[in-house]
């Protein structure tokens, strides 16, 4: 197939999904689509296991798309930029400890929880996984996903200072998550190499063995946290200087394009964070270059563009998240229906495990801060609730080298718990926002 029937494919497929959610089942959309798909996809595993060659046509558009290229090269840069457009600084500064402790220290912790118990839940199964591979998977599934987290938080109308933290920290630990995966693999690769792995596991591994010692992983953290802030900032700037010497709609809208790809680019080819570096370019201009250099009609038009790409990408992003599970059972084919179902049995049991992991990075981060700050009543349990995985999580695990041992295992688990945040967290979380006790106005008349 060719990359524009590819993409015609993709977008007839989401637009009548979408059609479909709106007119009957009536679900947030990028749920609602997702789950039409999954059961598209479920439906077709069922057909070709009754013998039916229905598979052949889904299965090359989806071999041609590379889930895991398209999001982390493509959609993930106009995803994040946008989404940071429209986060107020002041907002961030705000709550900046919460948001850097849980985006930093919170990732890691929960990446060694999350492995740990993983690695322990193996032994149960009396499944062989090297504990360098568990951490891979807590290191995965430990960022909560911005992409899916933002959009379902606005509209279960959760306090603005809580949906500050669950939406910055989803912007930020998102970098921090794929550079600590990055290093991780780096490892994992390398031991394939010194055990004797195949060939292109072996180059590899050779490129990571700066990795395997603490200068290497410190210096790998420097240059793609505090490189892409950098370039984040001064790109950011460079443009906001450009808006403020026109007053033309179209240009502006076009600068904003330029920089969300530009800056997503050079960062990832200087081998920095490109989502860290997107995020940073976007609050610049969305704050400091909407106060200062957009005139009201620019702004408009600004909003609608990236609130249009917004919308269409989460939709696409949702589709493929569904119909990458045809993917997850031809990777997993080979491994025999014994132990695919211990796979997915493990995966389940995953689910409250990365919860817990969740809820003791929050909760320790809140304990450790209660003394300089209030916190809204139950935010440890909505900041658990609400922090969901989503297609990150999934790109991450389909990146992983076919050479690792551990892959199918990891792809699972992976799916399972993303599915069950996305659907059953995503889907609950408004109800739980709503049982946030509210200050009563009439608290504030005064007394008489």
């Amino acid at each position: 197939m060719t990359l524009f029937e590819v993409l015609s494919a993709t977008l007839v497929t989401a637009a009548f999904l979408a059609w479909i959610n709106h007119r009957f089942v009536r679900l947030p959309t990028t749920i609602g689509v997702m789950i039409i798909a999954l059961v598209m996809s479920l439906g077709l595993q069922g057909m070709h296991a009754l013998g039916l060659p229905v598979l052949d046509v889904v299965n090359a558009m989806l071999a041609e798309i590379d889930f895991s290229h398209a999001l982390l090269d493509v959609m993930l840069a106009f995803l994040l930029f946008a989404g940071a457009l429209h986060v107020q600084i002041e907002d961030l500064v705000g709550q900046k400890w919460v948001i850097g402790t849980l985006a930093t220290v919170g990732v890691i912790v929960s990446t060694f929880l999350v492995g740990g118990m993983t690695w322990l839940l193996a032994g149960a199964f009396d499944v062989e996984i090297p504990f360098l591979h568990a951490l891979l998977f807590g290191a995965l599934i430990s960022p909560t996903d911005p992409i899916a987290v933002m959009g379902i938080l606005k509209r279960a109308g959760a306090p603005k200072s809580l949906e500050t933290k669950i939406a910055g920290e989803s912007l930020f630990n998102d970098g921090i998550g794929v550079v600590v995966f990055q290093v991780l693999v780096g490892l994992a690769v390398a031991g394939l190499a010194a055990g004797g792995g195949a060939d292109q596991g072996a180059a590899a591994g050779h490129d990571a063995g700066h990795a395997l010692d603490a200068a290497g992983i410190a210096s790998l953290f420097a240059m793609e946290v505090a490189g892409a802030v950098v370039l984040g900032l001064v790109f950011g700037w460079l443009t906001y200087a450009m808006l403020k010497s026109v007053d033309n709609y179209e240009v502006e809208v076009l600068l904003t394009l330029a920089l969300c790809v530009g800056v997503y680019s050079l960062a990832m080819a200087l081998h920095s964070s490109g989502p860290l570096a997107v995020v940073v370019a976007g609050l610049f201009i969305g704050n400091r270059g909407r106060r200062l250099a957009m005139s009201q009609q620019t702004t408009e038009h600004v909003d609608t563009f990236w609130k249009l790409v917004d919308e269409i990408l989460n939709v696409v992003l949702f589709v493929l998240i569904g119909m990458e599970l045809l993917v997850v059972f031809h990777d997993v084919e080979g491994i025999g229906y014994e132990m695919a179902g211990t796979f997915l049995l493990m995966g389940v049991i995953a689910i409250p495990l990365v919860l817990l992991a969740r809820f003791l990075a929050v909760g320790g981060t809140i304990s450790a801060l209660r003394h300089r700050r209030d916190f809204t009543p139950r935010a440890v349990q909505v900041m658990t609730w609400g922090g969901l995985r989503g297609g990150i999580s999934v790109a991450l695990a389909l990146s992983l080298p076919v050479e690792l041992a551990s892959r199918e295992l990891v792809l699972v688990m992976t799916y399972v718990v993303v599915i069950f945040s996305i659907v059953v967290q995503g889907l609950s979380i408004g109800k739980l926002v709503a049982t946030i006790p509210r200050p009563d106005p009439s608290d504030e008349l005064p007394a008489h």
